[in-house]
Order: structure tokens, then C-alpha cells, then sequence
């Protein structure tokens, strides 16, 4: 049993940095690498592409960088632990079997994606009353297109005693990505709430790769070489006090502004953080800048979790478009303004009313708004136009809107090169909670 791991993040999304993970495989340091691939959205974006296809659903990102990286997982001796099989895993082991001449061992954790069962559920008379607002789950039952339980980090742990090379999942909760090695590591029990409440915070502070390496930060300006900013390393100890550090040779910032700024991330009740393993009271953290870009933290209490699981439900609930024109000087405000009004104006003219729009000046106030002085004198603004409804045909009908305005109004509108404006399906999602203990968790071997 170890004393102390080291475990680093190298993604904080999808569609996070590919050249991340390729430089911590290569830290010899590391004994663990996590790959964070999911958000809330993300699960509907692979449950769709799952229904299109059934060899998708998962990020392929993942397959190819394993395939890439065999001999140094392999020479190094790096556990990757990642949530990329989101919602097929199977496949997505598969994959990596084929293209890396059954060289890794995979295990795949399963038991968060509820899709198919979820009827079920409700006809046995679950609630699964949106957490947000107390509405009932069947007035969106019809629309829903994915739905996966946060599970807890102690099948992690179960996976990790097969010693596989690999542990694939879904829905594991961002931070269980790193309690789950402590677990396995140190034998902790269920009730060593302080224990896994500081894994917990670590996890929490590694989830999003480099935002707490100086990526986001505040004081920017103070953060050296973005061009090669480091992905963070926490090495912590069977005694659960742990040290955010990076690659000395990296560049980026880790101190103790950065650190707290992701603490802070996704923060509701910071003094009852719930997971599935732990309640943490994140008032309780100590942090220290004990060396150059390396933060010490200590004093993390826990409590015991609650009984049950978060859901991530998203469902369909209409359609959405976004069309973009350009307007230059001389009076690039006052033609902004006019041609986003009547565009709208035009499309009420034939009867179309959208449930919501909005537009939005770049370049003038659109991320300020009136927090700030707008300049009335800009040489060029972008209208943005964003409309949604619940009839698709009225999406569509706005689409060909757009381009007319280049000719049939105000002089100086460019920007059009993209073609008309795409319509998608707009994906809401409905937090909720499901007992745990008619939830079961498994682990698959290949």
C-alpha cells in the first residue's frame, strides 16, 4: 500500500486540449492520469449520436489518444481513469481493443445510464420532481433523450482492483475520478469522511485541467507562458493532506488565487458540497503556497453522504437558430440596431412570434451590458440574432431571413459566408434524485 499518489488531470471538457494528456503520459511521476470528458449537455450530445449510430455515443478524442500512447502507458505504468465511454463504454472499450492489438486491459464501470429504465422507474412510482422547480418529471416524459446517475467513486475503487490499465465509465461524478485511486490506494472505509471529503476537494480542484493552473484566472497578466501552461498534479497521502503542483518545466500559475478561484467553481452551499461518497464543508480548507507554483491544502472536514444519487435528465424542448451579420462604420451602431429589429419586425409582418429572442451587438455591449461604458462611436458591431420555439418551421422560416438584409437594407453589412443559419434542437436539462439503493453498479473486464 502506498503512502502517497500522484494523479494528474489532463482534460477539463470535451474538446479540451488534445496535447495535454500526450505530455502527463509521459510524466514518470504520475501513477494515475484522469481524463475529464463530461458536462451535462454532453451526455444528450452522445445520446443522440448513439441513436444515429450505434458505434458512437463516446469520445472518440480518447481512442485515438490511447492508441497513440500504448507503449507509454505500458513503460510507465499510468492507471488512466476517464468518464470518455459516456453513454457507451462498450463500444468505446472495444475500440480501444481493436487498435491496440488487445495490449490494455479495460474496465469498464456500468450502472449510470438509465435511458431504458427510466419509464420504468417512474411507473413504480419514483419522483423525479426537477430539482430546480419542483415540477413533475411527466410533464417533459415524452422529450426526454438522456438521463445518467452520478455514481459513487467506490466502484472505481472495485474496478481498479482487477488491475486493468484502464478504467472506462459514464457518469462518474468529475471528482470521483481522483477519490477513486485513494480509495483503492489506501484502503479508507466508507466513514473516513474526512479522508474522501479532501480527495473530494482534490478532484474538485483538478477537474477542469488548467483552470486552476492559471487558465480563467483573474490576474491573468501574471500567468507566465500560456503558450505551454501546465495541467495540474495533486500528490496526496494516505493521511489525506495533498499538494496541487505541475510540471516544473510547464508554463502557468498555481498559487493560492488559483486554487481558490476553482474551489469556488460550481459552488452552491459552500458548507454542504454534496457527492455521492460525501457531504464536504468546503469553509473548513486551508490552503498554503509552500513553494514555488505548488499550493498545500489541509483541514478538509466531511460528513456523511445523503441517501441518494443526483440525475442528469435532458430532454428535447424545441428548436433554436442563431444568424450573425456584421455591420461596419459610419453609424455602425444605429444600423445594428435597426437591422435586428427588422428582421424580427419582418417575421412578425408574416406571422411568425417566437416563444423567446433575443440580439445581442458584439463589439458593443453584448457581454457587458450596462455594467460598463459602451462606445457609441464603434467602427464595426456583429448583430447577433437568436430565436427559439417549439415549431420547427418557424426556426426555419427565420433561417432565411438573414440574408436578405445584405441587400435590402442598410449599407455596410458583411459577414454572411457561412451560409443560413443552422436549426437545432435545444437541449434542457432537469436536475433530479433517485434512490440509492435501488441503483446497482457493476464493473465489466476486457
Amino acid at each position: 500500500m502506498k503512502k502517497t499518489i500522484n494523479i494528474a488531470n489532463g482534460q477539463g471538457f470535451w474538446g479540451d486540449s488534445i496535447d495535454a494528456p500526450k505530455k502527463l503520459i509521459n510524466n514518470k511521476i504520475l501513477d494515475y492520469l484522469t481524463l475529464d470528458y463530461l458536462a451535462e449537455v454532453t451526455m444528450a450530445i452522445m445520446q443522440k449520436q448513439y441513436h444515429k449510430s450505434a458505434d458512437r455515443g463516446y469520445a472518440h478524442d480518447f481512442v485515438e489518444f490511447v492508441s497513440n500512447s500504448v507503449d507509454q502507458i505500458l513503460e510507465n505504468n499510468i492507471k488512466i481513469i476517464t468518464n470518455a465511454g459516456g453513454v457507451n463504454p462498450y463500444t468505446c472499450a472495444e475500440e480501444i481493443k481493436s487498435k491496440t492489438n488487445d495490449e490494455l486491459k479495460i474496465a469498464v464501470v456500468e450502472g449510470d445510464n438509465i435511458i431504458d429504465k427510466i419509464d420504468e422507474y417512474i411507473d413504480s412510482g419514483i419522483k423525479f420532481d426537477n430539482l430546480d422547480n419542483g415540477k413533475d418529471i411527466l410533464e417533459i416524459r415524452d422529450k426526454i433523450c438522456s438521463a445518467n446517475i452520478y455514481i459513487d467513486s467506490f466502484v472505481v475503487a472495485e474496478a481498479l482492483k482487477h488491475n486493468p490499465n484502464i478504467v472506462l465509465g459514464g457518469r462518474i461524478t468529475d471528482p470521483g475520478l481522483v477519490v477513486g485511486p485513494c480509495l483503492h490506494e489506501f484502503g479508507w472505509d466508507k466513514k473516513d469522511y474526512n479522508k474522501i471529503a479532501a480527495a473530494t476537494v482534490a478532484g474538485h480542484i483538478l477537474e477542469c485541467g488548467a483552470q486552476c493552473t492559471g487558465g480563467n484566472h483573474t490576474r491573468w497578466w501574471e500567468v507566465e507562458n500560456f503558450v505551454d501552461i501546465g495541467y495540474p498534479i495533486v500528490s496526496i497521502s494516505d493521511n489525506a493532506l495533498f499538494d496541487i503542483h505541475k510540471d516544473s518545466k510547464s508554463g502557468g500559475l498555481i498559487n493560492k488565487l488559483t486554487v481558490t478561484e476553482q474551489l469556488l467553481y460550481e459552488m452552491g452551499d459552500p458548507r454542504r458540497y454534496l457527492s455521492p461518497d460525501v457531504t464536504v464543508d468546503f469553509t473548513s480548507i486551508n490552503l498554503e503556497d509552500t513553494n514555488n507554483n505548488k499550493v498545500s491544502v489541509s483541514n478538509v472536514k466531511g460528513m456523511a453522504p445523503t441517501d441518494t444519487y443526483k440525475v442528469a435528465v435532458n430532454y428535447i424542448s424545441g428548436y433554436k437558430a442563431n444568424g450573425k451579420l456584421t455591420v461596419t462604420a459610419p453609424y455602425a451602431k444605429e444600423k445594428a440596431t435597426k437591422i435586428g429589429q427588422v428582421i424580427i419586425d419582418r417575421l412578425k409582418n408574416n406571422g411568425i412570434i417566437f416563444d423567446d429572442y433575443k440580439i445581442d451587438y458584439i463589439g458593443y455591449n453584448s457581454c457587458s451590458a450596462q455594467s460598463l461604458p459602451v462606445n457609441d462611436n464603434s467602427n464595426e458591431i456583429t448583430v447577433s440574432i437568436s430565436v427559439k420555439d417549439k415549431v420547427r418551421s418557424k426556426i426555419e422560416r427565420f433561417s432565411k431571413e438573414i440574408a436578405p438584409l445584405i441587400t435590402n437594407g442598410p449599407p455596410g453589412i458583411t459577414g454572411f459566408a457561412g451560409g443560413r443559419p443552422k436549426v437545432q434542437e435545444v437541449i434542457s436539462y432537469w436536475p433530479t434524485l433517485i434512490p440509492k439503493d435501488i441503483v446497482k453498479t457493476n464493473v465489466r473486464i476486457y
